[in-house]
């Protein structure tokens, strides 16, 4: 059970083209973001379909697996962590972005 403090398992669809960065030290991040449905009856009966967004964040050999075979729309499923950053923007206001810090990626669906 001690794998299961912090792990995070998602299936959705990517948003934007993935933002692929090469470093100096030659390691590759991927930032992007997936989409996740729940569809659900409303008290009227109604069926209702809720969107979310999730942040990732891969390094190395799963960055280039996204930058080579997940585009935008792409069905993809992942496990990994999640982490949060703080930082005061130029107000002086606390910011926060929680990311989930992608391990392992699966390529779903057909192209």
């Amino acid at each position: 059970m001690r794998s299961l403090k912090n792990s995070v398992q998602l299936i959705g669809h990517v948003g934007n083209p993935p933002e692929i960065t090469t470093l100096e030290s030659g390691k590759k991040v991927a930032k992007l973001s997936i989409a996740t449905n729940e569809t659900f009856k409303n008290a009227q009966g109604e069926k209702v379909t809720q969107t979310e967004w999730h942040n990732l964040v891969a390094w190395n050999g799963v960055a280039e697996i996204i930058e080579k075979f997940a585009p935008k729309g792409k069905e993809i499923a992942i496990e990994g962590k999640l982490t949060t950053n703080s930082w005061d923007d130029k107000d002086g206001n606390k910011r926060y972005k929680t990311e989930i810090v992608v391990n392992e990626i699966m390529l779903m669906g057909g192209k």
